[in-house]
């Protein structure tokens, strides 16, 4: 019926002009409007990859243009300050705040359901203590390293060269410098960016090798060597799996491949670069610690670990075995959570596959608990990382340190316009187009990311005080509670299930471990 009127109205339109053609002159202007829409029309009735557009020329157009903004609209005057997703308005504007030094209090109370079932708070105290500075660090290093590393208890967590812009790292190192933290480089090599503000690095390694790579993509010593002792790299983290898209690899299109890309990331120009979804260099839990004593050698003993979100718990405690049949320990362990954040995935790998932060830290602390080796061992928890409050639950559940790297860009000046994968990202943070890079002034942004991370650590201090301690070491599950529902509040000890130090070993095997325990496996993943 639409197409059918369409095409009335266009041929009474060029009667009429027809017929008052003396009037030209007069009608000129109208014609300037209404051919164009004409053309249009003709042109969506006549194309075949939209239905709409056949369908309802011209108008149907309104419905891709309202979709277009549909996530701004959301953003900006729907979505209240509480329900924004994966980061809502209040969390965002926290970081704001806190990265431009300015007052970060919420007045007239919480806008917070607290009844909510998955609300969690803590348990403070009518003897609240001040917790010394000296708390917000700690030793990395286990009995094989040589070169231990002071480190923060919050950092930057793994963001590569490439998925984020070369200004967004620099700024990134700079904070790092300015506030006495690391910054983890991601797999996408380490730049000469991450170098050049002097600030303390991780330097991460995926599957790829990336910045130490053969032209066949193996593991190359020599260059790694050659990097990996540069005085700014701290700790060497290898990536099995990460919380977006655990199990799942990458393809580096040949067209998005620069001359300096190629350079830092030791690929050729011209070709399709395949990060595969599992390493090389290991392909068993003996292998991968035997790889971990590798780079520990190569670097003259500096921290070296790995990065994983848990899946099939017995390939985990198939490396615990591993680790007391070889003597070789992992000087940390990254535990990444199924919501973390990336770049790009599979809306699959994104939604369903991957353990939950907070299950998958309480198993990795009870699995090393369970063999006897946790205090050798630090756990770093990366995913969603906001607030001091955040901190304290994570180290509440087993870690010892916390990553973030979307609060961190939030200190950038991300507004979460969830474009990061096209290339578009309007504040400079997470593309390369030489135009939108230059918005990230680096001056102005790397105090930001200081600020941040010293305001959030004081936050930590502050709740970690208002609990009545004055320790990290005294802070256990049982501080922590969470809704489970309307009408019932639970301790996280009532929750999570905590082994007893070597009881994996001497028994008796809780049910919840006995199988995966039984069949865990350290020469198989």
């Amino acid at each position: 019926m639409v197409r059918r009127l369409f095409w009335v109205l266009s041929i009474i339109l060029f009667g009429f002009v027809a017929i008052v053609s003396q009037y030209w002159d007069d009608i000129l202007y109208l014609l300037i409007i209404l051919v164009p829409f004409f053309l249009l029309g003709m042109y969506d009735i006549l194309q075949k990859k939209r239905n709409i557009l056949r369908l309802y020329p011209i108008v149907g157009h309104l419905r891709f243009l309202m979709q277009y903004f549909r996530p701004q609209i959301q953003q900006y005057f729907i979505e209240s300050n509480t329900n924004g997703k994966p980061f809502s308005r209040e969390e965002r504007e926290l970081v704001y705040n806190r990265a431009k030094n300015i007052l970060d209090t919420l007045p007239f109370g919480t806008q917070r359901d607290v009844h909510e079932p998955g609300f969690d708070s803590i348990t403070h105290s009518m003897a609240p203590r001040e917790v010394h500075e000296s708390e917000t660090r700690i030793i990395v290093g286990g009995p094989q390293c040589k070169q231990p590393y002071d480190a923060s208890r919050f950092n930057i967590s793994a963001m590569s060269f490439g998925a984020i812009s070369k200004n967004a790292i620099r700024a990134l190192n700079r904070g790092a410098k300015m506030g006495n933290f690391y910054h983890n480089t991601g797999e996408g090599g380490l730049s000469k960016y991450h170098l050049q503000e002097g600030g303390d690095v991780v330097w991460q390694l995926g599957t790829a090798y990336f910045g130490c790579r053969t032209k066949e993509g193996r593991f190359d010593e020599k260059l790694f060597k050659e990097k990996a002792n540069v005085d700014q790299v701290k700790m060497i983290e290898i990536k099995i799996s990460q919380g977006a898209k655990p199990g799942h690899g990458g393809l580096l299109l040949a067209a998005k491949i620069t001359p300096e890309i190629a350079e830092i990331r030791h690929v050729e120009m011209g070709k399709n670069v395949l990060s595969p979804p599992y390493h090389t260099e290991f392909s068993t839990p003996r292998e991968l610690l035997q790889f971990i004593t590798r780079l520990r050698v190569l670097t003259d003993g500096k921290p070296v670990g790995f990065k994983l979100c848990i899946g099939k718990r017995n390939e985990f405690l198939g490396v615990c075995k591993a680790m007391l049949e070889t003597g070789i320990y992992p000087d940390f362990i990254t535990v990444d959570g199924a919501e973390g954040g990336t770049g790009a995935a599979p809306v699959e790998f994104v939604d369903f596959v991957g353990v939950p932060l907070n299950e998958g830290l309480v198993f990795v602390h009870n699995a090393l608990v369970g063999v006897g080796l946790r205090e050798h061992i630090r756990i770093i928890s990366s995913g969603k990382i906001i607030s001091g409050f955040d901190i304290i639950c994570k180290m509440a559940l087993g870690a010892d340190m916390c990553n973030s790297a979307r609060g961190m860009m939030f200190a950038l000046g991300c507004v979460q316009s969830r474009r990061c994968h096209n290339n578009l990202c309007p504040t400079g943070v997470a593309t390369q187009k030489p135009d939108r890079v230059y918005a990230l002034n680096v001056d102005d942004k790397a105090p930001r990311v200081a600020n941040f991370h010293r305001n959030t650590l004081k936050s930590f201090r502050e709740v970690l005080g208002a609990a009545g301690l004055s320790k990290i070491a005294d802070l256990n599950a049982s501080y922590i509670y969470k809704v489970i529902s309307p009408s019932i509040i639970k301790h996280y000890d009532e929750i999570y299930e905590f082994l007893k130090p070597r009881q994996l070993l001497d028994g008796p095997i809780p049910d919840s471990f006995k199988e995966a325990w039984e069949t865990a496996n350290p020469d198989k993943f």
